[in-house]
């Protein structure tokens, strides 16, 4: 299954595909919407991304650029993330504005999420000091070793599958000003090998002082993540935890509630679950009169008669 669509807003500005033009027509300011560039390397036009993002660099003032997206860059079963990210990182002195950018802004039609070839996106944070937001779809050679950016406020990655060797890399990344972190864990079919051990450092509290928003999400150990949270030190300094998209079912919710008060949190979002109706409502029950906005949308059935075995993720493949 694939969950992932093109983004509709980034870095709190509208998407805005930005689209070659040689007649002067009309487009929002540079720092009015998050700029997406892409090629389709199947249509009539045989433009390298290399070349639509020299013009995107001409026709759209880069000093005002605040949010940039990297759409499809070509053969994204074959050529990885490394040649976008490069171009981008080149063009540093000019994207002087440069807050937010995403890498793989891709769809099923373009490329199944775990097809998406991506590489060291930590080089973004190197060349852009003032980066606030980075977003990541696609695991397949991810690249994350431990980086250390002061600014950086909010980090997502969306996999079908994501490598305990990414996961280790950000939890051992010094990043003081983290706010929000969106880590998409994935199926152990996609290389998403990441278990609730390897979570201790971020569940313990002792990384990310200033993390307030924190998803763990579209994982096939949905419960065991729930059972680890029940009972987790950064729970406490919460707004906002994310545990949908995966396979969390009664166990696991169960667990939540028997944990430590969650009464505190803005937002429990458990989206795309496996929870009894009369389970959902216990945990509404507990936390909807505190003000707690839960979100319990999605409901699903495991597949076939294989009950626990047949649940499963919002994104695989």
């Amino acid at each position: 299954m694939y969950g992932a669509q093109h983004l509709h807003e980034f870095g709190g500005l509208p998407a805005v595909d930005f689209q070659h033009t040689t007649d002067g027509g009309s487009r929002p300011a540079a720092d009015a919407a998050a700029w997406r560039v892409s090629v389709d390397p199947y249509g009539d036009e045989d433009r390298s991304w290399e070349e639509e993002f020299a013009h995107f660099l001409n026709e759209v003032d880069p000093t005002g650029v605040r949010a940039l997206i990297i759409g499809q860059w070509g053969e994204a079963y074959e050529e990885n993330s490394s040649v976008p990210i490069g171009l981008v990182i080149a063009a540093a002195d000019r994207l002087t504005s440069l807050e937010a950018v995403f890498v793989g802004d891709l769809e099923a039609e373009e490329a199944e999420i775990t097809w998406i070839q991506q590489s060291d996106v930590t080089a973004l944070l190197a060349a852009f000091p003032a980066l606030t937001e980075l977003g990541v779809r696609g695991g397949s050679d991810l690249v994350f070793p431990p980086a250390k950016h002061e600014g950086l406020r909010s980090l997502t990655i969306q996999a079908g599958g994501l490598p305990v060797e990414v996961v280790r890399g950000v939890l051992d990344s010094e990043l003081p000003a983290l706010e929000r972190l969106d880590l998409w864990l994935g199926v152990s079919a996609y290389e998403g090998n990441t278990d609730v051990a390897d979570l201790a450092p971020l569940l313990a509290g002792t990384r990310f002082p200033r993390l307030n928003h924190l998803g763990l999400r579209n994982s096939e150990i949905q419960n065991e993540i729930a059972a680890a949270i029940a009972s987790a030190p950064v729970v406490a300094r919460l707004w906002v935890l994310d545990l949908s998209n995966g396979t969390l079912g009664d166990e696991g919710a169960a667990a939540l509630l028997e944990g430590q008060p969650l009464t505190h949190l803005e937002v429990l979002d458990l989206h795309h679950h496996f929870l009894s109706e009369a389970m959902a409502e216990r945990v509404r029950s507990a936390l909807e009169p505190h003000g707690v906005r839960v979100n319990l949308s999605e409901k699903c059935e495991p597949w076939g008669d294989r009950g626990a075995e047949g649940r499963y993720t919002a994104v695989s493949e």
